[in-house]
């Protein structure tokens, strides 16, 4: 048993795991940011454009309607909206985070593959032999 939670927690705090966990807890977090942007801003904002919107009892203007009903059961067609908008928002913003990283790590991969490695002294000094002795060779 003691061997088994020994192996339990060599793999519980590899790099990646805990890189992975960190990823999922941010990721909820920068979720919760994009849907309260959604649901107090952008929704909002939309349903004053289209003259779907009325003020509740704090003087917040929502959405009316957003949803429509088939055989008394009712679906919500703005709470989808407002997902899918979360999931847009989220997407291209990940997707530049991950373009930006790419490009940061190629610009050092670059600035690494640009500078050759020196040679050793042995094999310059190997070198100058031979150039010169192809040069005695040709006299």
């Amino acid at each position: 048993m003691k061997k088994f939670f020994q192996e339990f927690k060599e793999f519980a705090l590899k790099g990646n795991v805990m890189d992975m966990a960190i990823g999922v807890i941010i990721g909820a977090a920068f979720g919760n940011i994009v849907s309260a942007l959604t649901d107090n801003f952008i929704n909002p904002l939309i349903a004053v454009i289209t003259g779907g919107a009325e003020k509740d009892e704090n003087g917040v203007m929502q959405l009316v309607g957003g949803k429509f009903t088939i055989n008394g059961v009712d679906f919500s067609y703005g709470a989808f909206l407002s997902a899918v908008l979360n999931f847009l928002i989220i997407a291209i913003i990940l997707f530049c985070l991950i373009k930006a990283v790419n490009k940061a790590m190629s610009i050092g991969k670059k600035k690494e593959e640009e500078k050759p490695a020196e040679p050793p002294k042995e094999e310059v000094l190997l070198t100058e032999i031979r150039d010169l002795l192809k040069e005695q060779n040709k006299e």
